[in-house]
């Protein structure tokens, strides 16, 4: 059985966790295969969206601690300026710098690794019994994956901090009350909706939904008048590029008119 499984719907790569019988907590051989089908997806041209799930009902219990147990648990030393393409984070992609959306299909479990593969994601479609947690607090276990940086980025740092130090569950309504859920569906609907968001995405003029993504992440990093000035620059390659003209001149022909999208 093949603990990672990916799936193609046209312009969409399904990735999918498939340990059911550990709760598809993640060991190293999943890992380095996780961070493949993540690096591969963002190489290829064809692929627009990916959709990052759970087999099974369960996103992802974290590391699989038996694994742990048995076999220390192997660290990089990481240092700025994190390369885009590094692989080599223990739970696989978490130090990748996609330049692509992904949409997390988030049921079960989503916690202490499986938190930080999830905040991997751009958005989080989750399902009403879904859980996310920092469990690992009561085991010793480091946030090592991005959880203590992507977390408070997400949620705020008094939200991540109440996560973060006490370790407990926060359900999906929570979730979605601090910013880590950002849509609540029915049990057994998150990869449909997920996919159905990805779907929406992919039909968008890419070279601008993808600048303002690049845009609304680089400005981290910046002062406002940097970030500023970043945003002009992207704005300014995308209206050069006559993706903007285009879409002008479809609206002008009548799309869109009166806020109906439909077939656009």
């Amino acid at each position: 059985m093949d603990t990672v499984t990916t799936e193609q719907h046209n312009d969409i790569l399904i990735i999918g966790i498939n340990r059911p019988d550990a709760r598809n907590a993640v060991d190293p051989d999943t890992a380095r295969k996780l961070a493949a089908a993540f690096v591969a997806f963002d190489e290829d041209d064809a692929l627009r969206v990916a959709v990052f799930h759970g087999v099974n009902g369960t996103f992802c219990a974290g590391a699989d601690l038996k694994a742990v147990s048995t076999d220390l648990l192997q660290v990089p030393e990481i240092s700025a300026p994190l390369s885009p393409r590094d692989d080599t984070a223990p739970m696989g992609p978490s130090y990748l710098q996609l330049s692509k959306p992904v949409i997390g299909a988030i049921s079960g479990y989503a916690v202490a690794g499986g938190l930080e593969l999830a905040l991997l994601c751009d958005m989080r479609v989750v399902e009403s019994s879904a859980v996310f947690g920092v469990y690992c607090r009561r085991w010793g276990v480091p946030l090592i994956d991005g959880g203590t940086v992507r977390l408070p980025r997400t949620v705020g740092m008094g939200n991540a901090m109440d996560m973060i130090l006490t370790g407990r569950a926060v359900n999906a309504e929570e979730a979605k009350l601090m910013g880590l859920a950002n849509r609540v569906v029915d049990d057994g609907k998150a990869l449909e909706e997920a996919v159905a968001i990805a779907s929406q995405l992919a039909r968008f003029p890419q070279q601008c939904l993808l600048s303002d993504r690049q845009s609304a992440y680089e400005q981290w990093n910046l002062s406002f008048a940097e970030a500023m000035a970043n945003e002009n620059r992207l704005g300014r390659a995308v209206i050069a590029s006559g993706e903007t003209v285009t879409g002008a001149t479809r609206f002008a022909n009548g799309k869109g008119r009166g806020g109906t999208f439909d077939n656009i």
